[in-house]
């Protein structure tokens, strides 16, 4: 429950990203969210901005939870579950136990571990058209965008939020159009990387499609978040 656990003492967990979303997201919107854990992003998603969500996480006691905090939110009908890890190509991969919020897909025998299995971003979404996704599956993220280029084509997508980059996860994304950027929430501001790394602010790395976004994030109702409206 780290996660849970850090909304709780600082309002947003991750509150640049989270931030981003909140102002980004309206009702009706899909979002994404690989390697949901126990939905802190959903919960945000789906029950502050109205919008539809895919919520796919692999642990099926994480599952369980996040199924608890969906219906404490009431917003079961916007939310749909996927138990499963998403990767390159469809079939079944070992994943740790009782790791909490860093459990993930590992060879390391060292670990316990179960069998889980594995879809892929590009069938998940063939019918649907993504405004937002987040990735955060602990360093396996390549395997997620080698199984996501199709996904990346839509024009639907603006921004994705993942926690891992290396070189070819961002040649892919500026490919598709998508450059690497900070977000300044109480400016509701966007400022281009390049090809720069993680803004200070942020653990994750935030690609946009910069022409798509900033009349969103500028008209975005106010939130508040521990008291203060952002």
């Amino acid at each position: 429950m780290a996660g849970a656990t850090g909304n709780i003492y600082c309002g947003l967990h991750e509150f640049t990203d989270m931030a981003f979303l909140l102002h980004l997201l309206r009702p009706g919107d899909l979002f994404v969210d690989v390697g949901a854990n126990i939905g802190s992003y959903t919960i945000l998603a789906s029950a502050v901005c109205g919008a539809r969500s895919i919520a796919i996480e692999p642990d099926p006691g994480t599952v369980q939870s996040l199924k608890r905090n969906i219906d404490a939110n009431r917003i079961g009908d916007r939310v749909t579950i996927i138990e499963a890890a998403v990767g390159a190509a469809a079939g079944t991969e070992r994943f740790t136990i009782g790791q909490d919020t860093t459990n993930r897909v590992t060879a390391d025998t060292s670990f316990e571990t179960r069998e889980v299995a594995v879809r892929v971003l590009d069938e998940i979404l063939a019918k649907e058209d993504p405004v937002l996704i987040k990735m955060d599956v602990e360093g396996y993220e390549p395997q997620v965008f080698a199984g996501a280029s199709d996904t990346l084509m839509k024009t639907s997508l603006v921004a994705v939020i993942t926690e891992t980059v290396d070189p070819t996860i961002r040649s892919v994304m500026e490919k598709h159009g998508f450059v690497s950027a900070a977000y300044m929430p109480f400016e509701r501001s966007i400022v281009s990387h390049g090809s720069s790394g993680n803004s200070a602010s942020s653990p994750n790395t935030l690609f946009v499609r910069l022409d798509q976004i900033n009349a969103r994030l500028k008209t975005a109702a106010y939130r508040q978040v521990a008291g203060v409206a952002v």
